[in-house]
């Protein structure tokens, strides 16, 4: 039987509401492992599953922190108690980031599941003990290895470099946009994949070879029409921020003010990205822009482009270099 170990960071699967039908005022981190295993006995029959929790918050508070002592504790796991797959319970606003981190940084080719609810465990129809159940199927299967970090609620796995969520509440939140699901958990308990991944990720990227003990501080800026730059301004003056992502209109593109503000945030040793606040679609150099420093994102989101460009700025400040990684992972 193979070895699962989850590692909980709270979240709505662990939640616990004011009364059944309490589907949004909810606490995050109230149930952990022993409630599972006692609630779904089911588990023992898929894999030998041990859990550790990790932290019992609401995913909006984790910070790139957390992400570094996870990665860490995730390769220990790895190495030391030789387990076979892992599974990673998370609130599910911020999951799409800790995953796409894991997904650079991981040195390993084992399976790792990035699984959250959107329903408390309390609450009628909740979807958390079927997404834990489904993503420990995964993790167990010899099908999941060498795809990366998967993220997998609703039956549905997606690659971590392409799931976003795309919907407040539904179950069906987790979208990788045109490029579709990689496959599937289905009833019948087999994990079937469809496509993989062909970007570099896990024990391809650079960044699961180097040391990573610290995150370079990078901001988003969102694009509006009559958007200012003043901003941006603000932030070049604090001297506090390595890197700009600019989530521009259409093809990541920024209004004139913003255009000149980031060129003077550029010129003062700021690492510039353009990225794009629609949901599909690569984002490409361009002949506005030629004449600046600023690196295209490809087809990473905004808080994607962060995390590529915070882990690219541990390595380099070159952008020619930069922007061969936006390419290449």
């Amino acid at each position: 039987m193979k070895k699962v170990k989850v590692f909980e960071l709270g979240g709505t699967i662990s939640a616990q509401g004011n009364n059944r039908l309490d589907y949004k005022d909810y606490t995050s981190g109230a149930y952990d492992g022993n409630t599972f295993m006692d609630d779904i006995p089911e588990l023992r029959n898929i894999a030998d599953v041990t859990f550790e929790t990790f932290l019992r918050i609401s995913s909006t508070a984790i910070q790139p922190k957390h992400w570094l002592q996870l990665r860490k504790k995730i390769i220990l796991s790895l190495e030391e108690e030789n387990v076979d797959g892992i599974v990673v319970t998370h609130g599910t606003n911020t999951l799409e980031e800790t995953a796409y981190f894991l997904h650079l940084t991981l040195p390993t080719t084992k399976p790792v599941i990035i699984t959250g609810a959107q329903r408390p465990y309390t609450a009628f129809s909740t979807d958390g003990p079927n997404n834990l159940i489904q993503s420990i199927r995964a993790a167990a299967s010899e099908a999941a290895y060498h795809k990366g970090v998967l993220v997998l609620l609703n039956d549905e796995i997606n690659s971590a470099r392409e799931a976003t969520k795309t919907n407040t509440y539904r179950l069906e939140t987790f979208q990788s946009g045109q490029l579709g699901f990689l496959g599937y958990v289905d009833v019948d308990g087999e994990t079937v994949f469809y496509q993989t991944p062909h970007k570099k990720h896990t024990a391809q990227s650079i960044f699961s070879a180097i040391k990573i003990d610290h995150l370079p501080s990078v901001e988003i800026i969102y694009s509006y029409a009559g958007a200012t730059g003043d901003y941006i301004e603000y932030i070049a003056k604090s001297k506090k921020v390595q890197g700009i992502v600019a989530a521009g209109t259409g093809a990541g593109l920024v209004s004139p003010s913003e255009q000149r503000t980031l060129e003077a945030a550029a010129a003062a040793g700021i690492t510039i990205v353009r990225s794009s606040r629609v949901e599909n679609g690569r984002v490409l150099p361009v002949e506005l822009y030629e004449k600046t420093s600023f690196i295209a994102a490809d087809n990473l989101n905004p808080q994607k482009a962060r995390i590529l460009l915070m882990l690219s700025l541990v390595w380099t400040t070159n952008n020619t270099e930069i922007q061969r990684y936006f390419q290449e992972l």
